[in-house]
């Protein structure tokens, strides 16, 4: 009997255009993206001048610059299966955006409302439900698992070690891979 392995990485960023996928029309384009800088600045009530809300909003541009430009598509919008090939390339050259570094400390900064250079329970729960709208039973099991030391918060390290396993580790059972449910 044959057994296949699953890919861990395609689920995840599979999750991943499924929750940025606004209007379920099974493409990706800009106004997803204009959509996840705006779901952030709404719900953490940023002002749009905000540095931290002008860095979420840069940070979304030039990621979705850089999936089109490793996509390789004539068009504005991207496929499911273009998207994860886009993504997998994007994280692994940094030669413009480091995705998992930058992306990481622009969206830690919004989450950590209070600025205490970690994220609570409360904070992190915020983030998954008004940000991504998980209702995944399992997603708060992340905080446990992201928060690696047991000190009851999310360092900032923490925070971006599972950033980049989301996009880098095939471990099933890695923190990162927690974001949107148990993969």
């Amino acid at each position: 009997m044959t057994t296949t392995v699953q890919d861990v990485i395609s689920v995840k960023l599979e999750r991943s255009f499924d929750a940025l996928d606004a209007n379920q029309d099974g493409f990706l384009d800009w106004s997803d993206y204009q959509r996840l800088g705006d779901r952030y600045i709404q719900a953490y009530q940023l002002d749009k001048n905000d540095r931290r809300a002008r860095a979420i909003q840069t940070f979304c541009q030039i990621y979705w610059l850089e999936l089109l430009r490793h996509a390789g598509v004539d068009g504005d919008r991207l496929t499911k299966e273009q998207f994860v090939t886009a993504n997998r390339l994007a994280v692994i050259d940094t030669s413009r955006l480091n995705v998992t570094e930058g992306g990481g400390h622009a969206i830690f900064d919004v989450i950590d409302v209070d600025q205490d250079n970690e994220i609570s329970r409360a904070e992190f729960e915020r983030f998954l439900r008004d940000v991504w709208g998980s209702q995944a039973p399992d997603a708060m099991d992340s905080f446990t698992k992201l928060d690696t030391d047991g000190d009851g918060a999310i360092s900032r390290m923490e925070f971006i070690r599972a950033v980049r396993e989301h996009f880098l580790s095939n471990d099933p059972d890695a923190p990162g891979s927690m974001f949107f449910g148990q993969v």
